[in-house]
């Protein structure tokens, strides 16, 4: 995918203004509640006219003030899936799913419907009316009809807000496997930095109407701005759960870990606050703490008032494969002599864990 814009659009108090070009297909529209975000998804989709510029995607031009172009909607190409699903609700889940492939000429339409509403889950949904369907199930049939609809590419405009935690964590999986199986190229439009790096590779940062920054999503979510002053987000993918009593031991890759036992068992998502990982230059001799990790010093960077230090992390056989992010005090930084290449003992609680799906 490759997508030109330059465009501005003037408010009564307030101008959006954004100028990229993109070419990765998972991006996302990262900032604060009226920092500009929906209305460059709404210029985009051609349900807003900008003042001036232009949009361009893949070299078909969409929107152009000089050339005095602006395709309609439903010439763009361009799908979106909106926070509240926006389903026709005098129509079934199958009669939604279709409604915009059978306005496609038959040599355009290249998605599978039933392998998408078999990766959806959505099969038994089908001969449903939309009121009977939960908040969850309403998202699916819309991602599913804008699929089908065989676009160049989706805006996903806060998909996921209007859902409870655990059932967020729960479609994301579904939207992860949607977008890797059929390459539909996105633009993700979210507040949330936890979503978006679920999600994407590469974020827009909005910030009062203008974009501010262009960086891939981990950098950001590195960042004082990314963090929100609530330090990183380590996400681990944690299986082979053992049960051990009060406690599960389980596999980060080649790594055992110990969590603290709960009724949810099963393999899943999980974070680790990089404040809650202590570091020691040697492994200490007793702790209450149950996981204690060799690894090595990748680098250090600075994260609103202490410095995160990147960490390779070792198995018991010596080899490098997992990455954590710790946070501490400058102070500790000069005391352990946290340096590029040396070693040192992470730390932390089998308490720490949060289950995320």
């Amino acid at each position: 995918m490759l997508l030109e814009i330059d465009v501005t659009k003037n408010f009564q108090d307030f101008t959006c203004h954004a100028a990229f070009t993109l070419e990765t297909k998972q991006c996302g529209v990262f900032g604060p509640s009226g920092s500009g975000k929906s209305t460059l998804m709404h210029m985009l989709a051609g349900l807003l006219e900008p003042d001036k510029g232009f949009i361009r995607l893949n070299g078909r031009t969409l929107f152009d003030r000089e050339q005095k172009i602006s395709l309609p909607p439903d010439q763009r190409r361009v799908g979106v899936v909106f926070q509240h699903a926006h389903l026709f609700p005098h129509m079934s889940v199958q009669r939604n799913l279709f409604y915009g492939m059978n306005r496609l000429p038959k040599e355009e339409r290249h998605i599978d419907p039933a392998h998408l509403i078999e990766v959806l889950q959505i099969d038994k949904l089908l001969n449903r009316n939309v009121s009977k369907l939960s908040g969850g199930e309403r998202q699916r049939v819309a991602l599913g009809r804008t699929i089908l609809a065989c676009p160049q590419l989706i805006l996903l405009d806060e998909p996921l807000s209007g859902l409870d935690g655990m059932l967020k964590y729960q479609i994301i999986p579904q939207l992860q496997q949607v977008f890797a199986e059929f390459s539909i190229p996105m633009l993700f439009i979210s507040h949330s930095l936890q979503e978006l790096r679920m999600m994407t590779e590469e974020v827009l940062v909005m910030q009062k109407g203008q974009l501010v920054q262009q960086l891939a999503t981990e950098e950001l979510a590195r960042t004082s701005f990314g963090t929100g002053g609530q330090g990183y987000t380590n996400l681990l993918h944690l299986d082979e759960m053992e049960d051990l009593g009060k406690l599960l031991r389980c596999r980060w890759g080649s790594i055992p870990v110990m969590l603290v036992k709960a009724p949810d068992q099963r393999p899943g998502e999980f974070s680790l606050n990089g404040r809650d990982i202590l570091l020691f230059k040697k492994h200490p001799e007793a702790s209450s703490a149950r996981n204690m990790l060799s690894c090595t010093v990748r680098r250090t960077y600075e994260t609103d008032w202490l410095v995160g230090v990147e960490l390779e992390c070792q198995d018991s056989q010596g080899s490098q494969e997992q990455n954590l992010i710790a946070e501490i005090v400058p102070q500790s930084v000069e005391e352990l002599n946290i340096q590029p290449g040396n070693e040192v003992v992470a730390v932390f609680k089998a308490s720490a864990f949060r289950r995320l799906y």
